[in-house]
């Protein structure tokens, strides 16, 4: 009787972790969600603006995704995948990186501080399409683990081929970025 009443809690345990796992599912779209505000920056004569944004729009062009809580802890987790896609200078006819920062994960009294760096990191990497996210809309709507970073592979198509949340080990990042090379063919 012990036996199965341990291996009830085991169960019990396993199945109430997966309830947190994110909800993109390979080979489908992300799911459907907006960010109004602030929303997505956009360059207009070198200087910031923002618009809204829907996760529908991403179709046309391979993307990385890389979604973070705004904690510098959390954005150096995948400094590595960062920098990585940077080197590898993909043409942007094919190729964007999406950048969403979850500001609503950030820690209390940072919130201009992380506007700033958000923008100061969009007039850097203009071709980069970049999101913040206020009110954490996406987290919410993808089921994102809290003070934590996503990153998902999109096809041109829109459909998700890759996705996982936390730091990629060197295998993973290697395995984003010969997806990313193939998918562009």
């Amino acid at each position: 009787m012990r036996k199965v009443g341990k291996l009830a809690v085991i169960f019990g345990l396993f199945f109430a972790n997966m309830s947190f796992a994110h909800n993109v599912k390979l080979n489908q779209s992300l799911p459907s969600v907006s960010v109004a505000k602030d929303g997505e920056l956009v360059l207009q004569s070198g200087k910031i603006a923002y618009k809204s944004w829907n996760s529908s729009t991403v179709a046309g062009k391979v993307r990385v995704v890389l979604h973070f809580a705004a904690r510098s802890s959390v954005k150096s987790k995948n400094a590595a995948l960062i920098n990585t896609l940077k080197n590898a200078a993909f043409d942007p006819t094919k190729y964007q990186t999406l950048t969403i920062v979850n500001a609503d994960d950030a820690i209390v009294g940072t919130g201009l501080f992380v506007k700033n760096n958000v923008e100061d990191g969009k007039l850097e990497n203009p071709r980069s399409q970049v999101v913040l996210d206020q009110q954490g809309n996406v987290r919410k709507a993808w089921n994102l683990k809290e003070k934590e970073s996503f990153i998902a592979v999109l096809d041109k198509s829109g459909k998700v081929r890759f996705a996982t949340e936390g730091a990629l080990s060197a295998t993973q990042i290697e395995e984003v970025m010969s997806l990313v090379k193939t998918l562009m063919q």
